[in-house]
């Protein structure tokens, strides 16, 4: 079964965004790893969803609908709380560095054993990073890596 996208792929400037929308996507396709379905909405979906000011019921009916994630996040802004380019800044920088010198740093160890992860410990800091290398892939090189800002609305 194929796994959502990383948590570092931005939509218009917004990371996260674009992997609960494919968890909605792969779910209702019944491509979803069962490992995710209790969490559908839930731990950063509930993050992500609380900064938007949205329902993940109303957010999962325009996945349903079959809007593209732009247009998603389109309407998540025209219905959701008011926010501007440097919230999504600060959105990005916390929720990218969970598990790096805080509160989370704990689980993400844990996970980390739990996976047999120990040879990138290293290399993991924080969530995103674990979730990349749990599901196969390399997160990006934070000595280059800036956080998107959200693209200007056309």
């Amino acid at each position: 079964m194929p796994y959502p996208c990383s948590p570092y792929q931005a939509t218009q400037g917004l990371v996260y965004f674009a992997r609960m929308l494919d968890k909605i996507r792969l779910h209702a396709a019944g491509q979803l790893p069962a490992e995710f379905h209790e969490f559908l909405g839930d731990g950063f979906d509930s993050r992500c969803l609380k900064f938007l000011g949205v329902d993940y019921e109303a957010v999962k009916a325009r996945v349903a609908a079959g809007e593209s994630d732009e247009q998603i996040l389109g309407w998540c802004r025209a219905h959701g709380r008011a926010w501007e380019d440097d919230d999504v800044e600060i959105w990005n920088a916390f929720i990218s560095k969970r598990g790096w010198r805080d509160e989370a740093s704990e689980r993400v160890a844990h996970r980390i054993k739990e996976s047999g992860l120990e040879r990138f410990d290293r290399q993991i800091a924080t969530m995103f990073d674990y979730i990349d290398y749990d599901e196969g892939r390399t997160p990006p090189d934070f000595s280059k890596w800036v956080p998107p800002r959200l693209k200007a609305e056309a």
